[in-house]
């Protein structure tokens, strides 16, 4: 069963409030597990609105710009994930499919229902970013851009 989101239900799963656990970045970055050529680490987050989301993260063991960052929202009832937001590095070209633009360099990937309409993942749509340069900093960007909360105990500067 294909989950579709309107755009309207997109933005208020971002913005909705999502505390972040305390330890959150030495799990998410500094604790990642090796696989393949890729190490990965994952995180559940609940939401004020008791909505379930997902944080990946996976960086490319010889390649430090072939990594991701993403956003997924769990889908009730079901096991899976619905991407709301993937922040890429710059280690690989990017097309938009139905504006046709190419691009090689950070950028983040949104999900949109104009996407999901013509049968494309629902976060196909990507735009450049200069917000961030490496994997840790498109960490920290999706935590601000995507409404996440520090815990109290973990000052702003330990990001």
């Amino acid at each position: 069963m294909i989950t579709r989101l309107t755009d309207k239900e997109i933005v208020e799963l971002v913005q909705e409030p999502k505390l972040l656990p305390t330890g959150f970045r030495d799990t998410l970055l500094n604790k990642m597990k090796m696989e393949d050529v890729h190490k990965r680490s994952e995180m559940k987050v609940t939401g004020s609105e008791s909505n379930v989301f997902m944080i990946k993260v996976r960086q490319n063991k010889l390649n430090p710009l072939n990594f991701s960052v993403i956003l997924a929202y769990a889908l009730p009832e079901t096991t899976g994930f619905f991407l709301l937001r993937r922040y890429n590095g710059k280690s690989h070209e990017h097309t938009n499919k139905i504006e046709g633009n190419r691009f090689r360099d950070f950028h983040i990937h949104y999900a949109t229902e104009r996407y999901q309409a013509r049968g494309f993942n629902e976060e196909a749509y990507a735009e450049v970013t200069n917000n961030y340069s490496d994997l840790g900093g498109a960490l920290h960007y999706m935590i601000t851009d995507c409404n996440f909360i520090l815990p109290p105990d973990e000052p702003a500067l330990l990001l």
